[in-house]
């Protein structure tokens, strides 16, 4: 399928995105470690529950090689207007979110992130397949490569074994 660059990378580990302050981030530093990719917003419905359950998590497995990189995007009926300073500011201080947090992207449509072409290509879909709101969560296994999708309204503590099977705790 010519026209489709993501299709050209192997892992997640072979992009850079910008991180919340606008520095580039070198996505292959988290090589070995498990990660959860989640478009996150301030003003969901489904905010308060997944911030909390994704805090969860990261608090309990980060030291087992769990990291969530959490990528604010605004293309839902524009629940996330804020710039990245007022998000990074509202994840930590309201839900003390230590995870990464990212630049705001696109995750639909032709101005979407490469890094989320990638992930929609990987589950067997096309570039083209839409996210279908904040929130939808994909989970990566330690060599970069996508091993599940999440609905958005899939709660993060749900799929908690599969996250505990590839960081490798029983």
């Amino acid at each position: 399928m010519a026209n489709q660059s993501s299709n050209d990378h192997g892992s997640i580990h072979e992009f850079t995105v910008k991180d919340g302050k606008g520095n580039n981030v070198d996505l292959s530093t988290y090589k070995g470690k498990v990660l959860l990719v989640v478009n996150v917003a301030s003003k969901c419905g489904l905010t308060t529950s997944n911030y909390t359950e994704l805090s969860k998590l990261y608090g309990k497995y980060k030291d087992q090689g769990l990291e969530i990189l959490a990528f604010p995007c605004n293309q839902f009926s524009e629940e996330e207007p804020g710039t990245n300073e007022q998000i990074l500011e509202f994840a930590c201080t309201r839900f003390k979110a230590e995870f990464p947090i990212f630049d705001k992207i696109e995750v639909n449509g032709s101005n979407a992130a490469p890094v989320y072409k990638f992930l929609k290509l990987s589950k067997g879909g096309t570039s083209e397949v839409d996210i279908e709101w904040n929130f939808a969560k994909f989970l990566v296994d330690k060599d970069g490569h996508v091993v599940d999708q999440y609905a958005p309204t899939t709660s993060p503590l749900s799929f908690e074994e599969d996250i505990k099977k590839l960081v490798g705790v029983s």
